[in-house]
């Protein structure tokens, strides 16, 4: 069992010098931004109806999506579901890889590593559930969502305080950039 290095985010912003090293080395490493759909950027309901299914994405996720990207850090969708409204929220964002295949989550980043010429201590993976431990042992840093399996969260370095849909990726992302000192300048961009 791994051990779970959970740092809540109000306390990073606030004591960044008191992050465990070993968590902002692993903050600090993260080229490739990967994360699960359903339970992370959604808060896992689905709606059905004869227009089709429907999804809730939250906003601050997406941009935060932005903002990583315009910090140099590549950004992945990987699902095991495949979902027209996935793809059409990945193409409004301008995702750099989404993947949604029912042949394996592992087989899906290490496509992505072999695009990027990457490996997987550089991959942050957000999950969920039991189908994403399988990337989360491999990740460099694993993260979870705060209302994430419990069987998932033991193998993460950090839970976040936000609910999948709710933020978590956005908590995510601004945990990542401050540990890379890249937050204060996406701050004094925004400013001006």
């Amino acid at each position: 069992m791994l051990v779970v290095e959970c740092f809540p985010l109000l306390i990073f912003r606030s004591m960044t010098t008191r992050v465990p090293l070993k968590l902002r080395s692993r903050l600090q490493r993260v080229k490739l931004f990967l994360c699960d759909v359903d339970g992370v950027l959604t808060d896992g309901a689905v709606w059905m109806g004869r227009e089709g299914e429907t999804k809730r994405f939250n906003i601050r996720d997406g941009l935060g999506l932005k903002i990583m990207q315009r910090c140099g850090i590549k950004v992945g969708w990987v699902s095991r579901r495949p979902s027209a409204a996935t793809k059409e929220r990945a193409q409004d964002l301008k995702i750099d890889f989404l993947i949604q295949s029912d042949s394996g989550k592992v087989a899906s980043v290490e496509t992505i590593l072999q695009q990027t010429g990457l490996n997987w201590e550089d991959v942050c993976f957000i999950g969920d559930d039991v189908v994403d431990i399988c990337v989360l042992k491999r990740a460099g840093l694993a993260i979870v969502v705060g209302d994430g399996t419990d069987d998932t969260k033991e193998h993460a370095h950090y839970v976040t305080q936000a609910k999948g849909g709710h933020g978590a990726v956005r908590e995510a992302v601004e945990l990542i950039l401050n540990a890379q000192n890249k937050w204060q300048k996406v701050i004094a961009d925004y400013a001006e």
